[in-house]
Formats: structure tokens, sequence, C-alpha cells
């Protein structure tokens, strides 16, 4: 038997749990930190790193002790983050500023940029993300920042995923060239590719822009999977936290990789991690690269398969903001919804509120509802936003099948679909196959079972997965809604396509105009 501590960085909050390797979770502790957002600049979104570490250190005390037990019985921690959350720091490994979250899409036309460079230099690298680079991915945050601090420059040292940073932050590493990699990170988000040679070259990176010269230098290092080890807890941290100094903290990853792990994520099987955003994550025997999916990684996912990572920008956030914009919350907007038919609304809902992550890869759209009448009502709205998640989800799983990608099972993780069984029903109709969903919460499950590892508690993820995993409840699909969602998906899939495809149809002009003048009118 065996105690080890899993944790999980969300967009808003820390949740740290202790896990038995016999009797599963013992018990977990949350912890929230701000979010800093700009009402003039709806792009902005970072975190504060000083925030997060004490965040994590109140709830890893909290879960300890609502735990009952001692912390010096915890045999490990691993923790998993959002990303790409990128944050640049000096030679002592101290930040130079805050965290680009995930969320954040300020660099933009950076990524834009970085992919006009790729295909014209001919970068393989950019063919393992669906050919399009995101303004949520690395380069194109660094290179932001770069550009808009100038006077910071002279003391960069290096940039680094929020899992690393808070893994070398508490193993007491001060050097950024000591700190361990994630592949999962830096492959979906940085280019990074070991049989392509690692980073993109410095001469493609400086043909961005000069502004990145020596930059492939200092993202240098060992480039580790999960399985390995980052370091061991310092004597500080592990007073801070209330555990024992020297327990093991593997190389960490990002949050909805380690959620499917959470889910019991096989190879073949597509999870869908639905909370502020949704990832869809797979695990897949091998490399099979599919145009707009951003990112297919060996090792990445699980260490020894081939990891596969798409997904929407915005799901809860579009929930909450509908809720906000009706004067309720989600729990009492939602009451009733069960009873909604397929189509009833006569809306058609496309959920770009965040812009698209997958397959368009277009931060420049914004959401868009047809079919508004006199009577239509906010849990209308509501009701069409979840089919537009779930028609979304078909869209992209329907790129990843027409390119050679086997999908066995479809699961439903994350912090929605336990809680809302309207969503996992529209999902397994619009689908048109079974949906599976974990009997109990998975958040940092994940975590617990790469901590399992480093501890030696068990021998490989599987075994993990059988002893700790919880089981699956199962959403089969109506046979008369799935007519229904096969009659309105065609429908959505040509919006998506003729408004969110810049150069192929006039409509497409429209909401990247939109955003154009809002923010050129905020800026004068």
């Amino acid at each position: 038997m065996a105690i080890v501590a899993g944790v999980d960085f969300g967009t808003l909050s820390v949740r740290v749990s202790m896990v038995d390797s016999a009797q599963g979770l013992l018990a977990s502790a949350v912890a929230e930190y701000p979010l800093h957002r700009k009402r003039e600049d709806p792009e902005y979104a970072t975190q504060s790193h000083s925030d997060h570490m004490r965040s994590l250190a109140a709830a890893t005390r909290d879960a300890v002790k609502s735990a009952g037990i001692s912390g010096d019985r915890v045999e490990a921690i691993a923790l998993d983050t959002t990303g790409s959350s990128v944050i640049p720091v000096d030679k002592n490994l101290e930040p130079l500023g805050e965290y680009y979250l995930w969320c954040d899409h300020r660099a933009k036309g950076e990524a834009a940029e970085i992919t006009e460079t790729a295909h014209r230099e001919g970068l393989e690298a950019i063919q393992w993300c669906g050919g399009i680079y995101s303004s949520e991915w690395g380069f194109s945050k660094l290179l932001h920042w770069l550009r808009h601090n100038a006077d910071k420059r002279s003391n960069f040292a290096s940039a680094f995923e929020h899992c690393d940073m808070v893994a070398a932050t508490l193993c007491g590493i001060s050097d950024p060239k000591k700190v361990k990699r994630s592949i999962c990170a830096m492959g979906h988000k940085w280019l990074w590719n070991a049989s392509l040679g690692g980073l993109p070259p410095e001469q493609f990176l400086v043909k961005v822009d000069p502004v990145l010269a020596g930059v492939r230098e200092k993202l240098d290092g060992q480039y580790a999977t999960s399985d390995q080890i980052a370091g061991t807890l310092s004597v500080h941290w592990a007073g801070q936290l209330g555990l024992k100094a020297g327990i093991p903290v593997p190389v960490g990853a990002f949050d909805a990789h380690w959620d499917a792990i959470g889910a019991g994520c096989r190879t073949d099987d597509m999870v869908n991690v639905v909370g502020t955003s949704t990832c869809i994550i797979g695990i897949t025997p091998s490399v099979n690269l599919v145009p707009g999916v951003c990112g297919v990684v060996e090792g990445s996912v699980h260490p020894k398969r081939t990891g596969i990572e798409a997904g929407l920008s915005a799901v809860g956030d579009i929930f909450s903001a509908i809720a906000t914009r009706a004067g309720t919350d989600i729990p009492t907007l939602s009451k009733g919804l069960e009873n909604y038919r397929p189509g009833q609304t006569g809306l058609l809902r496309l959920t770009w509120d965040n812009g698209d992550r997958t397959v368009l890869v277009n931060p420049n759209l914004r959401g868009v509802t047809l079919g508004w009448n006199l009577q239509s009502t906010a849990q209308d709205e509501l009701f069409a936003a979840i089919e537009g998640t779930a028609f979304h989800t078909r869209v992209i799983l329907d790129r990843m099948a027409g390119n050679g990608v086997h999908i066995k099972r479809v699961i439903n993780a994350g912090g929605i679909p336990q809680k809302n069984d309207v969503l996992n029903r529209v999902y397994a109709n619009v689908l048109g196959r079974p949906v599976l969903v974990p009997a109990k919460s998975v958040v940092s499950l994940g975590s617990a079972i790469f901590a399992f590892l480093a501890a030696g508690t068990f021998k490989s993820v599987e075994e993990a997965q059988d002893k700790i995993c919880p089981s699956h409840k199962v959403y089969e699909p109506d046979p008369a809604a799935q007519r229904v969602y096969d009659e309105l998906y065609p429908l959505y899939r040509d919006l998506y396509f003729a408004l969110g495809e810049p150069g192929k149809n006039p409509l497409a002009n429209v909401l990247p105009k939109l955003i154009g003048i809002a923010e050129s009118v905020h800026k004068g």
C-alpha cells in the first residue's frame, strides 16, 4: 500500500488529491487563484507564479489534513497544469512577468507569422501540429513577450511551460539549464520532435523574427516523458506543503492529457476532457498526421504510445457566459433542459466565442447563433450551445477518422460531464455512438497514476489504471434523436467552414472584420 499526491492546476484553481494504491481517493482539497483579464483586451489572460505556489501549498496541507494522514506518508507528488501556459525567466529561474495563460490569444499575429514562415521554408514539424501554428502555443507567446518587453530582454534566460516550472520550483532547481522539460508540453506546443532533431533550427526561428536569435539554445536541455523523474522535493517546499523532503517528482504534463489517463484511456480511445474548454485527447499505436489537428506527439499522453490532441477553445466558459448575460447561473438556467428535444429550439450555435482551436485553428472567430425568433430564450441558447459543442466535436472526430485514426471508444471526462446528463446524451446522439463517462471524478487521478509510477508502486500505466480508475456509465444514442442530428449536422458543418475559412468564402471575412473594428475602437 502506498499514498501519493496528485495535483491538477486548472484555469482558476488547483486541486490536490491524496490517493491510496489500495483504497483509491482518500481526500481532495482545492485552492483558488486569480485570473487576470482586461475588459478592453479580451485576448489577455495571465496568472502569477507566486499565486500558483501559494495555492498549491494551501491545497496540499488541506488535502493531507482531510485525508487524516501524516504528510510524511506521502511517497511521491506529480503535477499537471494548463498549457500552453508560458513564463519567461531570468538566469536564476525567477519570473520576468506573469504566465501567458493557455487562453491568452494576444499572440495571434505571431502565430500567423510562424505558420507562414514554416510553410515557406518547408519546416516539416508544422505538419505534426496540423499545418497551422496557434496563438495558444509556446513560440507565439514567447515571441509576443519578446516584442513587447524590450526592457527585459537582457535578463531573459529561458521560458518554461507551467508544468515544468512548478516541478523545478518544488525540486529547488534555480538553473534554467537543469530543468527537465516535458515532451508532452514541448511536443504539442513548441514544434519539438525527436525524429526531426528536436526544436526547429535556429535559422528558421530568426527568419520568423531576428528577436528569436539564441532562443533555441535557451530552450535546450533534457526532454523527458512523464515516467521519468524531474527531481526530488526540496526541504523548503516540503515544509511549505507539509510533506517529507526527498520524495520523487516526475516530469509533468498537461492537465487534459493526464485526465485522459485517469479516465481510463487506452490505445484507440478518444477522450473529450470537457471543462472551461475541451481538449480531445487520444492514444494511437502509430503516427497519423491529421490536417488541422493540433498535435501528434510520441510519448505525450502515454510514455510508450503516440498521443494526439485537438479541442474547442471554449465550452464551459460559453455556458457560463450565456447564464451571466441572462442574470443567472448555469445550474438555474439548466433546470428543465432534460425535457428539450433535438432541434426544438430552431437555433444553430457555432461555439467560437473564444476562437477555433481545431480544425480551423483560427482565433479570429466569434460565436454565432442562427435562427432566433421573438420567443427564443437564454435557456434555448444554452441547449443550442451544448448541441453546437457536440457538432464541433463531430467535425474533429470525422477529420481524424478520415485521416486514418481509428477510434474505438469515446469517453467524456473533465469537470462537466459527471454533472450534466443532458450534455452526455446530446453527444451520444450527435456522434451516433456510445459515450462513456467515468462513474467518479477523475480530476488529478492521472497525476496520481504518474506519482505511483515515480514511487515504484505500479510497473505500468495500465496496471495503475486497472487498480484505481473508476468504471464507466454508458450513454447510448437514441435512434430518433440521432436522425434529427444527422439532418442538422450537415448544416452546421457547411456553416463552420463557410464562416471559418478565410480565402475560401466571402462570408469568412465577416467575423475577423468585426474583431478588427472593435480592436481599433478600443485602441483609438
